[in-house]
């Protein structure tokens, strides 16, 4: 394969806090970036050479933008296939169209897992409310339904408590084609971030443990407080569907580890992932980095964690109105760092994250945790008007 050097230019489909923490990765090699988005002024569009304004589904757009690149990648999964392979017939677009097709459905990547003999949950993929029903008796009490397309950080999909619920959870996510997943018995949920080059050398990040609130990832720490076997075990996992995948960049696997050990994949993202922003922080090649290095074909870099790091992360209700959150007070912690994305604050969006380095994982993330509290309480405060006199 033939290298896309530094000085040649990179094209990022999405322009979100993805793209602009891979595009500010991509100008310290001493690249170029080229971004497409709906968002003339996505979050990338402050640190791109140019952003190219326009839907992911747009053809003659992604034709625009590979003519402007050597290469091509992307921040999101929601990339329009025929926009995919019209880019690639111009210049490389990784990962392919092929990756971004099975991951873009959820009953087609669950497939795909299983009959590839990788470990998945019980799962039952349903076309009507009758459907549902009849899979719901078959799940048990505590389910999960998942719309096939669409949705993310929580969004699409409803806890279902049994059969009787079937019809109320069915109009919940727009009446469409859905999954329903047997609730299992996790211990903990954690992640694997494999990169991959062209020529298929490929490196592993040891895993990340992640907690979900409502749905959505509110913290994580790497590595992760698992034993060997099960690091071993996840990270087997991870590289054998990047390679049965011919995935080419990033491939994050998230994963269960129920409380007899066992693990089963949740769900794919070829791309870099919100459960490894703190490698950033610790790790000797951040992820956004190693995008950059997988997708122009350089050699890899090493994915040793220097010592733990958890991120927590910042949602836009901080922001509730119109006030400054007073980073100072996260900020007198030592070991913490602030990372904002240059998005404007709506209520449920990622804003940032807050990071910190600990000398153990659980230490990582008290601080982590600690600097968010103490941040919104400095916030609450300062932005508490003083009754008026009598």
């Amino acid at each position: 394969m033939t290298s896309i050097l530094p000085g040649s230019t990179l094209g990022i489909l999405g322009g979100g806090q993805l793209g602009r923490m891979v595009t500010l990765a991509a100008r310290t090699l001493g690249y170029h970036v080229v971004v497409l988005d709906p968002d003339a002024h996505c979050a990338a569009g402050a640190v791109a050479d140019r952003v190219i304004a326009a839907r992911f589904d747009d053809v003659d757009a992604a034709v625009e933008l590979a003519r402007a690149c050597d290469v091509v990648t992307v921040e999101i999964e929601k990339i329009g296939i025929a926009s995919l392979e019209a880019a690639a017939r111009i210049v490389p677009v990784r990962p392919g169209a092929h990756v971004l097709d099975m991951v873009q459905d959820r009953a087609r990547q669950k497939d795909w897992l299983r009959s590839s003999g990788f470990p998945v949950g019980p799962y039952w993929t349903v076309h009507t409310a009758a459907e549902l029903a009849a899979a719901a008796e078959h799940a048990g009490p505590d389910a999960f339904v998942k719309a096939t397309t669409g949705g993310y950080d929580g969004r699409g999909q409803v806890r279902l408590a049994g059969p009787a619920h079937a019809d109320d959870a069915w109009r919940a996510l727009g009446a469409r084609p859905c999954v329903l997943e047997r609730a299992l018995p996790l211990e903990r949920e954690i992640s694997v971030l494999v990169a991959r080059r062209p020529g298929g050398q490929t490196v592993v990040y040891p895993p990340a443990w992640n907690h979900h609130h409502e749905g959505v990832l509110d913290w994580s720490v790497i590595p992760a407080p698992v034993d060997a076997d099960v690091a071993a075990r996840a990270a087997a996992i991870g590289t054998g569907i990047a390679e049965s995948l011919d995935v080419v960049g990033l491939l994050v696997t998230e994963m269960f580890v129920l409380g007899d050990g066992t693990i089963t994949v949740n769900e794919l993202a070829p791309r870099p992932h919100n459960s490894f922003h703190h490698t950033e922080l610790t790790v000797i090649t951040s992820q956004f980095e190693q995008a950059v290095r997988a997708v122009c074909d350089l050699p890899l870099g090493s994915p040793d964690v220097v010592r733990p790091a958890a991120i927590a992360n910042l949602f836009g209700d901080l922001w509730t109105g119109g006030v400054t959150p007073r980073w100072d007070a996260a900020l007198a912690l030592p070991g913490v760092r602030v990372h904002l994305y240059g998005k404007s604050p709506r209520p449920g969006r990622k804003m940032g994250h807050l990071g910190a380095v600990g000398d153990t994982p659980d230490a990582a993330v008290a601080l982590a945790i600690e600097a968010r509290r103490r941040l919104r309480d400095a916030t609450r405060a300062a932005n508490t008007s003083p009754l008026p006199d009598a």
